[in-house]
């Protein structure tokens, strides 16, 4: 991916950032770190990565996303309105009576949401299922899927960790958003899982540890996982929980958190100042 190409998908992710925060911005509340420490991913993904056509979110061919930590939703769905898949104005209504774009993820509500999810390690079991089932269909479609760290407590997400290897569903490419925090703290405090890329080793996946924040080195982990044959593939991704929010970063407690238009605000601006640097860069040769 040459230098341009890099600026330009930051670019991205920056806007995705001020859209998922001036989503929340009405409510005064929400899943704010977890929802912006997997932006660069979501990124690479719907820019450079996934066959998917936004005019027909249902396309039989697709790739499809699972993710599995679904409380992060509003990340998502700010990276399906600018991927065009349904009015930026959408996401005002975020988490309101009536809206098609509730706290965890509806595939019935949100064109470009492939599976309903929220109760944390379902992802991995249905992800799957999704796999599998285009694999007896005869489709090429990869699934991807995103796990958060904190959810790897689950065991459903080992009991799938096993079966996946087991029965080799290399048309799976998934995701740990490995930010280090969850709903109470520190990972590392609540239930260590020690060097949770070793564990996916062990159990016969071919595993991938990249800085979740640089575009370019996901997207070469996912080309890599791509044309690995024969074991379901994991990437690792070292994440900043909050990340890109200055009221948020750094923060302990910003699984869900409460905060002032006034700092949705304050955060927006400097995402746009970041925003305006970024344009204003040279492109660079390769």
């Amino acid at each position: 991916m040459d230098k341009t190409r890099v600026r330009e998908l930051n670019q991205t992710a920056c806007r995705i950032r001020i859209a998922a925060l001036n989503s929340f911005r009405h409510l005064g509340f929400g899943h704010v770190g977890g929802a912006l420490s997997m932006i660069e991913a979501l990124t690479v993904l719907y820019w450079e990565a996934m066959r998917i056509d936004p005019s027909n979110p249902r396309w039989e061919d697709r790739d499809w996303l699972v993710l599995s930590k679904g409380h992060s939703g509003p990340g998502l769905y700010a990276t399906l309105a600018l991927r065009g898949y349904f009015p930026p104005e959408w996401l005002s209504t975020l988490n309101m009576p009536e809206t098609r774009l509730p706290s965890h993820c509806d595939r019935n509500k949100t064109p470009g949401i492939d599976m309903s999810t929220g109760s944390l390690g379902q992802g991995m079991s249905m992800a799957i299922g999704v796999a599998l089932g285009h694999r007896l269909d005869g489709r090429r479609s990869t699934t991807y899927l995103i796990l958060g760290d904190g959810e790897c407590d689950e065991g459903q997400v080992w009991e799938g960790a096993l079966f996946a290897a087991q029965h080799k569903v290399d048309n799976l490419i998934a995701f740990i958003d490995l930010n280090k925090q969850q709903l109470d703290g520190y990972t590392r405090d609540i239930c260590d899982l020690g060097d949770i890329a070793q564990k996916f080793e062990d159990f016969n996946w071919f595993v991938q540890s990249v800085n979740g924040h640089d575009v370019a080195a996901i997207h070469e982990a996912i080309v890599k996982a791509k044309v690995h044959n024969g074991q379901p593939k994991l990437i690792v991704l070292d994440t900043i929980k909050g990340k890109g929010c200055n009221f948020a970063e750094g923060v302990l407690y910003n699984h869900h958190m409460t905060f002032t238009a006034e700092q949705v605000d304050g955060a927006v601006a400097q995402l746009e100042a970041e925003l305006a640097s970024l344009s204003l860069a040279q492109p660079a040769t390769v």
